[in-house]
């Protein structure tokens, strides 16, 4: 196979020198625009740069070969898609429209559609425009099994996609199989997931404490809880920050507390928390926020547990970044299981496109999400979690983006 790569100015341009070099029977596979000359990559000209392939004499008899085995599948596709009505799933509706589409500019020569029981492919097709398009829905006939649904490794594949580990995939898989209901996969898989997430709304008490590793975004979040409390459901609320480790966490804290008039005290020492929480008694609520610590390291979340252990909090959310890596939210969990917390709240949805790793924490923690947090703004980039919103997330059918 011959491949070339043209800088043009036009597509015109393009065809006249892929004709030209490579013959009528060449193929453009990619094309995208590009900048040449300029200083810096200022000023610089907008070019495009095509793609193009032609086949060989020896590979253009291999491609008529596989191009007559294409279309045998392609009458058994059309076999089956008459048989029985056993396609009811997603996947059977998005292969009817791809592939009428792809035959659509063929039907004034009389070419019936690919979901009417007969076939007739005229024998003048340019075949190495419909050559890799063949060449797929070879590939999705495979993926299909003898009663229609869509073969195991194939749903697997595609949850991995959304970032859920392999192990979770699978038994996610075998749950969706084992519902009998004559649904679409994508309706099995929200039945399953909504069995798998659960989420807490109601889970603020007198003494609210979030813990968690660094980096997360636990002052923020607390600001965020401490706006939507006081702003919004007028209650008096007080911040505790423990968090005297990280340059700047007191300053950011402090700030928030003063815009929002929230009386606010640091802790240095267990003695200090139990006056600080004395302090604050009259008020409704009150946030501790906790210095951030590495799960991995005992004597740090000891001496966190010491601190928590002192006030005794109603309430205790373990705050995780929802763009934490598959590999660390199982050490992340397992690490902050002594200090009994509550439920779990994800933050930073707003910097990730996928989001299985929601079905992850909730698989390996058994804790319910209560609040997730959308962007920077505070307090309005957080929300209780509720179970259709994050189900739409995982499945790619919401974006936050």
């Amino acid at each position: 196979m011959i491949i070339k790569k043209y800088v043009v100015s036009t597509m015109n341009e393009a065809m006249m020198k892929i004709n030209e070099e490579m013959g009528k029977d060449a193929i453009i596979i990619s094309q995208r625009k590009v900048k040449k000359g300029g200083f810096l990559g200022l000023f610089s000209k907008k070019l495009i740069e095509v793609t193009a392939t032609a086949s060989s004499k020896e590979e253009n008899e291999e491609n008529n070969k596989e191009f007559k085995d294409i279309k045998n599948s392609i009458k058994e596709l059309n076999n089956n898609l008459n048989n029985k009505n056993v396609f009811h799933d997603e996947f059977y509706k998005s292969l009817r429209k791809a592939t009428n589409s792809n035959l659509e500019a063929k039907n004034e020569e009389n070419v019936k559609p690919i979901i009417e029981p007969e076939l007739e492919l005229d024998e003048d097709i340019e075949k190495h425009k419909l050559l890799k398009e063949m060449k797929e829905m070879k590939k999705m006939l495979k993926n299909i099994s003898n009663d229609g649904k869509i073969k195991e490794e194939s749903l697997i594949k595609k949850l991995i996609e959304k970032d859920i580990n392999e192990n979770l995939a699978k038994n996610i898989s075998k749950k969706v199989e084992n519902i009998e209901e004559n649904i679409e996969v994508k309706e099995k898989l929200k039945i399953v997931m909504e069995n798998m997430i659960k989420v807490s709304n109601d889970n603020i008490g007198k003494i609210t404490a979030l813990i968690g590793p660094t980096g997360v975004g636990k002052t923020t979040t607390i600001a965020k809880l401490a706006g939507r409390i006081s702003l919004v459901d007028k209650k008096k609320v007080g911040l505790i920050t423990i968090d005297t480790y990280r340059i700047g966490a007191v300053e950011q804290l402090k700030t928030y507390a003063d815009i929002m008039n929230i009386p606010f005290r640091v802790v240095f020492s267990l003695k200090e928390m139990e006056k600080a929480v004395s302090d604050l008694k009259d008020c409704d609520v009150i946030l501790i926020d906790t210095t951030g610590r590495s799960s991995k390291k005992v004597m740090q979340i000891s001496e966190l547990r010491a601190f928590i252990n002192k006030v005794s909090p109603d309430n205790i959310h373990l705050v995780v970044s929802s763009t934490t890596k598959n590999r660390d939210i199982e050490t992340i969990i397992n690490g902050y299981k002594v200090l009994e917390y509550d439920d779990v709240i994800m933050t930073k949805l707003d910097e990730t496109t996928t989001y299985g790793s929601i079905l992850n924490i909730c698989d390996i923690s058994e804790k319910p999400i209560s609040f997730i947090t959308i962007g920077q703004d505070v307090p309005d980039d957080i929300k209780e979690a509720t179970k259709d919103e994050l189900i739409e997330l995982i499945l790619g059918d919401k974006n936050l983006c």
